[in-house]
């Protein structure tokens, strides 16, 4: 009797690895206004991360406030890819309901107005074939997070996911 639950349970843990493994990555439904909107997860051109000539100003995310009445100041909000790489919202910038700011690589100045964030790094962030984003609140839970492949987010081949519309 011991032998054959044994046999069973290990049977239905290697067939629940298997079909774990054969789903797509899926989203992290959380209940926030601030959602991943898309990301340009490929710089247009060849990649090159130099400060003064590369194209990593090219590579980023956007965020949306999705409420229909709150503002939302991104101050100490966190984004991270799957290995860890953070960017941590330091400064003031309020998102009105329907507002959106896209995350750039590289060095500029934030803007309000033009709906910016530099992330003063010029290193991408995002990886080409695959990656996870993770958006995290001042409080250290969970806003959104998304997971993409290049051959199966991205039909058209264009470097840009849009998650939500």
């Amino acid at each position: 009797m011991k032998n054959r639950f044994r046999v069973t349970v290990a049977t239905v843990a290697v067939a629940g690895a298997a079909v774990l493994a054969a789903t797509p990555a899926q989203a992290t439904e959380y209940h926030s206004a601030l959602k991943i909107r898309g990301v340009q997860y490929d710089a247009p051109g060849r990649d090159s991360n130099s400060c003064s000539s590369g194209n990593t100003d090219e590579e980023y995310l956007t965020i949306k406030n999705y409420s229909s009445s709150a503002t939302i100041n991104l101050k100490g909000y966190l984004v991270k890819d799957a290995a860890g790489n953070p960017f941590t919202f330091t400064a003031n910038h309020y998102l009105q309901p329907g507002d959106y700011v896209k995350l750039r690589g590289g060095y500029g100045t934030d803007s309000d107005a033009n709906n910016v964030v530099y992330r003063d790094n010029c290193n991408f962030i995002w990886n080409n074939d695959r990656d996870t984003i993770y958006l995290y609140k001042p409080s250290g839970s969970g806003s959104d997070s998304h997971s993409y492949t290049k051959s199966g987010s991205d039909p058209d081949g264009n470097g840009y996911i849009r998650f939500h519309s």
